[in-house]
């Protein structure tokens, strides 16, 4: 079925398709003149349209942390849903989710969710690994891995419950969203804020990646502290898109998330119908190439929070309701040092991913597509080979490449779902991979 979209014009000097920045106020039309000028709400929009406004925060929230968008749209959303249906989603499951016969408390890995023949959307190929806080109180988060290998037709979906974070693994995706259209391929992530309407085109498939559920506060850039106003993630690398509409009437259905349940409700025209926004309120992508690492240039490790791309607040200072972390290439050269991550135990619970290449501290069996769970206070690290190889190794500059691993990192435990327990390829001897590590200890002095 063809299906017209109709865009705006990229501004100068950017993306095509894509406004530059993070969290900036923002200004588009795909018609000239149907973006208000002077004024929000005018007694007749230009073209017939409608004015209405997406808050994404509290009316009253702090300026600096205030967000919405003004939509100027071919009908108001009260016309996108009619009397809605409860529906099942298996495999997408939210916090709490605790099921008394499974046990969370352990280290897991898991090798890549196989694909199906089976047809699967976005949507419906979300697999739910963990959970952790609560959905009704809008505190925690889901980790899930999602397959994809058949377009949403005239199917839409929005999440009451949160955004989402979208990061890759293969496969590539569109994203029609109310504001405007994404492309999203492995090494980007995209932002889908909580209540914003769109549909997933599978463009390259099939697909997989993995999706990081954000019940909470937003996810924003995190502090540089000493580091000052550059590195890490940039905001002019974040790419919002131009607007986009469909016009289009035809039967359709929208599908809602709602405090852990889905609703679905049919409408007959598409419900992506925005000719103009402007506001900060929007999706967003960003290219995982442009983060820029900081490291250590002369001895010893700093912790992994210098690897944080987005972080989302909890309310208590500097304890993240999540963080997006990313371990990608980069120079090791710190002298008299045990390069890769040391052993600890953390007070946050810790989901990995890895996007392709090889980590180093697990040089085998975390596989590109594959999953790790080290939950609060558990002890992990490095395995046998990895110890052994950066004690030994020659500690002359070296270039860590074909490397790109992520972790969801949050205050809260993160509970195994049946599907991640009994279901997923968990690979079942995980826990053996520090059974060589030796006791070195003699009693005497000097370098074991």
């Amino acid at each position: 079925m063809t299906r017209e979209i109709k865009r705006a014009e990229s501004p100068m000097g950017t993306t095509p398709g894509y406004m530059p920045g993070f969290g900036n106020d923002f200004e588009t039309e795909a018609l000239p003149g149907a973006l208000p000028s002077g004024q929000n709400s005018p007694q007749k929009c230009n073209y017939g349209l409608y004015a209405e406004q997406l808050s994404g925060t509290a009316f009253t929230a702090p300026r600096g942390q205030n967000e919405r968008t003004w939509c100027y749209r071919i009908r108001p959303s009260v016309k996108h849903t009619g009397r809605f249906e409860k529906i099942d989603m298996p495999y997408w499951q939210s916090a709490p989710n605790i099921d008394p016969e499974l046990i969370s408390l352990g280290q897991y890995r898991w090798d890549p969710v196989p694909h199906t023949d089976a047809p699967l959307t976005f949507v419906t190929g979300m697999r739910t690994m963990t959970t952790a806080g609560d959905v009704n109180t809008q505190t925690g988060m889901a980790a899930h891995v999602y397959l994809a290998n058949a377009s949403m037709e005239d199917e839409y979906f929005f999440s009451a419950d949160g955004e989402l974070l979208v990061v890759p693994q293969e496969g590539l995706l569109r994203f029609h969203t109310e504001l405007g259209t994404i492309d999203l391929a492995p090494k980007e992530i995209a932002i889908l804020p909580r209540g914003m309407v769109y549909r997933v085109e599978v463009v390259e498939g099939p697909a997989r990646g993995f999706v990081c559920e954000n019940y909470g506060q937003k996810f924003d850039l995190p502090n540089r502290g000493p580091i000052g106003a550059n590195c890490l993630a940039n905001p002019r690398d974040f790419l919002t898109p131009v607007a986009a509409f469909e016009d289009r009437e035809v039967p359709s259905t929208v599908t809602i998330k709602w405090c852990g349940q889905f609703h679905q409700t049919r409408i007959g025209h598409s419900p992506l119908d925005v000719v103009a926004w402007h506001g900060n309120y929007a999706p967003v992508k960003y290219d995982l190439n442009t983060y820029s690492p900081v490291g250590a240039i002369l001895f010893d490790h700093p912790d992994p929070s210098i690897f944080t791309v987005l972080t989302a607040p909890s309310g208590q200072e500097g304890t993240a309701n999540i963080d997006f972390v990313l371990f990608r290439e980069r120079w090791m050269v710190a002298e008299n040092t045990f390069r890769p991550p040391w052993y600890h135990k953390n007070v946050m619970s810790e989901l990995m991913g890895n996007i392709y290449g090889q980590y180093d501290a697990k040089p085998q069996g975390f596989v590109p597509g594959g999953v790790s769970l080290h939950n609060c206070m558990l002890p992990h690290g490095p395995d046998a080979p990895a110890f052994e190889g950066a004690s030994n190794a020659e500690l002359a500059p070296v270039k860590l490449e074909n490397t790109m691993s992520f972790m969801f990192e949050t205050r809260f435990p993160q509970h195994l779902t049946a599907f991640a327990a009994r279901e997923a390829p968990l690979q079942d001897d995980y826990i053996d991979c520090w059974d060589g590590i030796e006791k070195k200890f003699d009693g005497t002095p000097g370098e074991k």
